[in-house]
């Protein structure tokens, strides 16, 4: 039961991110099973079809007789690929103990992932394998419309999350991460409402929707119906002297979300978001935040960041992962305690090592193993159930890692209640690509238009 809990609960995140692709984009689903559709595949989609038949295993075979002694390139915006990279290189040497392979990963930096991949495509046969990639909205419209990546859904994930690769609709996820709202707690002040994050005189910490773009994807879906009305029943569980404060935003959101073609509660999350791009304190990165805001100097300071980042805090006199409170973790807290995105793997349309990119894939998303590059982290979570129980007995993320006795909670802060949990109660907003990219022009300029807080 709980298996399927959590399959249904990532469907929420996955569900209908590959509708505008079209059959030759999208080997997964058979757009009806025509002829014209399957002769419209490319060679490496044709060997994607055959792929999602297969087992990790028979995979693994078809990777050794491919790749031995050469060598593969991956490209990503997670760095992690590198550590899981060797990893299977081991698991294909457990089955051919002569089996070996190079490999380089590259990740490059200020979302240049685009244009290089991109640019590889132009080529016959391409340098990338394969990608771990992060954004919706652009690698629908830049990466998946266009022909340049191929889903593949390995049969042992489909399986284990009660599907199969014909019947799934959407890109593949390696994770879904959180960026989660939390706060210095070391003065009087509390959140109990993500209303109060963009309150008069909060300027939340941020990683700048210009320096990392899926926080523009967080803006954007909060526009769409069911997180407008979550912003809509938060605001309406806040004080009269609260809501005086937020009522004329509100007031002058409601022509806005018309024009925006925005349902009723649109100029709710309009309201949020002007407030919020007005009041946040830009950074250009999750971890000079964090360090923030766990000293104690940062009394009352508040930020929206990703959660693993508090794992990696060493405490000192001055530094403790107590000094922060997950403010979705409170009793009574209303609203959104954040939003997830996923890093999405896909195969090259050009890819020169096709089979070991989808036996790779699947190594990543059917083991434990192949995700323990990232399985250490909170709030990352594999998008394989059974992958994520296995992580779960292995780091107990859910109890906030154990201390030496093997009982003790050290930090309240690091008992990461889970995806289930996050996207329940935590009302995590997910994202979703198609949405994303169907609301990127005309939110997307009227966010752009939007005035900045400057804190200096």
């Amino acid at each position: 039961m709980k298996k399927r809990l959590v399959s249904l609960l990532l469907a929420a995140c996955m569900a209908l991110t590959l509708a505008a692709c079209g059959g030759d984009t999208a080997p997964a689903g058979d757009e009806g099973g025509s002829d014209d559709a399957a002769a419209e595949l490319t060679a490496t989609q044709k060997i994607i079809q055959e792929a999602q038949g297969m087992t990790l295993e028979e995979l693994a075979q078809k990777a050794i007789e491919e790749s031995n002694g050469k060598m593969f390139y991956g490209v990503g915006n997670s760095s992690r690929g590198k550590s899981a990279l060797p990893l299977f290189i081991e698991y294909l040497q457990t089955i051919d103990p002569n089996y070996t392979m190079e490999f380089e990963w590259q990740q490059p930096k200020n979302n240049k992932i685009f244009d290089q991949l991109t640019a590889d495509s132009l080529k016959d046969t391409g340098t990338f394998a394969m990608t771990l990639i992060q954004d919706g909205n652009q690698i629908e419209s830049k990466m998946v419309q266009t022909g340049i990546l191929d889903t593949f859904i390995p049969k042992d994930w489909a399986e284990a999350n009660g599907t199969t690769a014909e019947e799934y609709e959407g890109y593949l996820p390696l994770q879904t991460l959180n960026k989660i709202f939390m706060y210095n707690n070391t003065g009087s002040k509390t959140y109990d409402n993500c209303w109060d994050f963009v309150a008069e005189g909060e300027h939340a910490l941020f990683m700048d929707i210009d320096s990392e773009i899926v926080g523009k994807n967080f803006l954007y879906m909060l526009t769409r119906d069911d997180y407008s009305q979550m912003l809509k029943e938060a605001y309406d569980a806040l004080s009269a002297d609260e809501q005086a404060y937020f009522q004329p935003t509100v007031d002058e959101m409601a022509s806005e979300a018309e024009s925006l073609g925005l349902g009723e509660n649109g100029k709710y999350a309009l309201a949020w978001i002007k407030l919020w791009v007005g009041s946040y304190n830009a950074q250009t990165d999750d971890g000079p935040i964090c360090n923030t805001l766990v000293d104690k100097s940062a009394t009352d300071q508040s930020g929206l960041i990703v959660y693993s980042k508090l794992r990696s805090v060493e405490e000192s006199a001055s530094v403790s992962k107590n000094n922060i409170t997950v403010a979705a973790y409170n009793d009574g807290y209303t609203g959104m305690g954040g939003f997830g995105y996923c890093h999405y793997l896909f195969v090259t349309d050009n890819s020169p090592l096709p089979w070991t990119a989808c036996a790779f894939i699947a190594y990543m998303t059917c083991t434990a193993d192949g995700f323990s590059a990232w399985g250490k982290d909170i709030g990352g979570y594999s998008s394989n159930p059974e992958v994520a129980a296995e992580n779960e007995e292995i780091y107990h993320h859910e109890t906030g890692g154990m201390a030496e006795d093997g009982t003790t909670v050290e930090f309240a802060a690091l008992n990461d209640h889970g995806y289930d949990w996050w996207v329940g109660d935590g009302k995590l907003v997910l994202e979703d690509p198609e949405y994303c990219a169907s609301v990127s022009f005309t939110v997307g300029s009227w966010i752009e238009m939007l005035d900045k807080y400057s804190a200096g």
